[in-house]
């Protein structure tokens, strides 16, 4: 492109300085022989009036007297009635510029000059002319060369930044030019460079949401499995088969629901629901774990509650933060039942460590974690209960109190109230040795 740049500009330059150029020459040449035949004539004019003056004085004319009437270079000749003609100058050789002159007396003069020196006058004038014009050519390379690199260092520029968002590198550059159309073209590209970073985030996090979700079902349909392994009798096996069939239909609805999500993180499925079979789900399918590490897990508070939600994101949910205290808590833990408002609430507690007050809710931001976890199991839970309206809180950090909040089944009114159970105190109790992060 720079190439056919610079061709296209001289090509354009030199058909300018061909038709001006040649018009320019024949108009100075012309103007040049026109003003020498002027001086020759005007010459020939002043020398007569000489002759004609001193003829009238009845003074003698001679080459003396006459001699600084004429131009170096020029020949004059003047012929007087009754003297031998008087010569001024050499005699020029081949073309010349020549004016005639005649006075009232008889006299005549003839001034002649070399056409040579006008041929040299001619010359000078194509040189300046030919100058001009190669500096114009070369202004006219430069001019090309800078926007050539105006123009193509931006083009490979953007060739450089498409060339990157198909390498997988969606991070966009804003780099603008100077030129309207390239700037378009650059706005195109850190408009769809966004919206590539935009979709390569979602998937990363769709697949990190799912290793996630999956891996506590995964877990708990393991242990499922290992109780059959480890028991030969029949009805035992028979349970813990059903048991384990349920978890691979939450399994599937996790799946589901990741890919709704993926689609619409708006999108809800929330319908009335018992929520005191999703707590007794979930402590038959952790007490085993429980067991295994010598602790207990059980629920209190108030039964029969009905809640509004998605029975499988709320399982979730409560799976996470049984496994949460499981993995970094300590002593029994509670699932706790009770209303607030219009609210039905589950609160998971444990007599573990706790939260350390640094972090506070920082605890549901993603990559806050601890002991080598990846962080996403709390942002992932509030995501989960607040897809179907509810919210998932701290509300104490030591010992720690999460509670889910979802709306009462049937419930009209009220206020989204927090806060910590009844009877349950709020201030943070001394400090048991180092916190614990979750």
């Amino acid at each position: 492109m720079r190439r056919r740049l610079i061709n296209s500009t001289l090509a354009v330059v030199l058909v300018v300085i061909a038709v001006f150029g040649l018009s320019l020459v024949i108009v100075e040449s012309r103007t040049i022989e026109s003003s020498a035949k002027d001086s020759v004539q005007s010459d020939a004019v002043q020398l007569i009036g000489v002759v004609e003056n001193r003829i009238a004085a009845g003074e003698k004319v001679t080459s003396a007297t006459l001699g600084r009437q004429v131009e170096p270079g020029r020949y004059a000749v003047i012929s007087v009635p009754g003297q031998a003609p008087i010569t001024l100058g050499a005699p020029p050789r081949g073309d010349v510029v020549q004016a005639r002159q005649a006075g009232a007396h008889g006299e005549t003069v003839l001034v002649q000059e070399p056409h040579s020196e006008v041929t040299r006058q001619i010359g000078r004038t194509l040189l300046v002319i030919l100058t001009v014009a190669l500096l114009a050519i070369a202004a006219a390379v430069v001019l090309a060369v800078q926007q050539g690199r105006r123009l193509t260092a931006p083009l490979l520029d953007l060739a450089e930044t498409a060339e990157r968002l198909g390498s997988g590198d969606p991070r966009p550059r804003h780099r603008r030019y100077g030129v309207p159309e390239l700037d378009r073209v650059a706005d195109v590209l850190d408009a769809s460079a966004e919206r590539i970073a935009r979709m390569l985030t979602a998937e990363r996090r769709l697949a990190a949401d799912a290793s996630h979700q999956l891996r506590t079902p995964l877990t708990a349909l393991s242990m499922r499995l290992e109780e059959i392994i480890a028991t030969d009798d029949h009805d035992t096996v028979k349970e813990e088969a059903s048991i384990a069939l349920g978890q691979v239909e939450r399994l599937t609805d996790v799946v589901e629901r990741l890919l709704t999500n993926s689609r619409d993180p708006r999108s809800g499925s929330a319908v009335a629901f018992d929520l005191d079979e999703v707590i007794k789900q979930q402590l038959e399918e952790w007490r085993p774990a429980y067991r295994g590490e010598g602790r207990t897990i059980s629920r209190s508070g108030t039964p029969g509650l009905r809640a509004v939600g998605t029975p499988g994101a709320v399982a979730q949910v409560l799976a996470t933060l049984i496994e949460n205290s499981l993995m970094h808590g300590a002593g029994s833990v509670v699932i706790h039942t009770r209303v607030t408002g219009n609210q039905a609430v589950a609160e998971v507690t444990d007599q573990g460590q706790g939260v350390p007050p640094d972090l506070g809710a920082r605890v549901f931001e993603r990559t806050v974690s601890g002991r080598n976890s990846t962080g996403l199991g709390l942002a992932v839970a509030r995501d989960l209960a607040e897809a179907d309206g509810g919210r998932l809180e701290l509300l104490q950090q030591r010992p720690p109190v999460f509670a889910l909040f979802l709306a009462r089944a049937g419930a009209e009114g009220g206020d989204d109230v927090g806060g910590v159970a009844q009877g349950r105190e709020t201030p943070e109790g001394p400090e048991q040795g180092p916190p614990v992060l979750r």
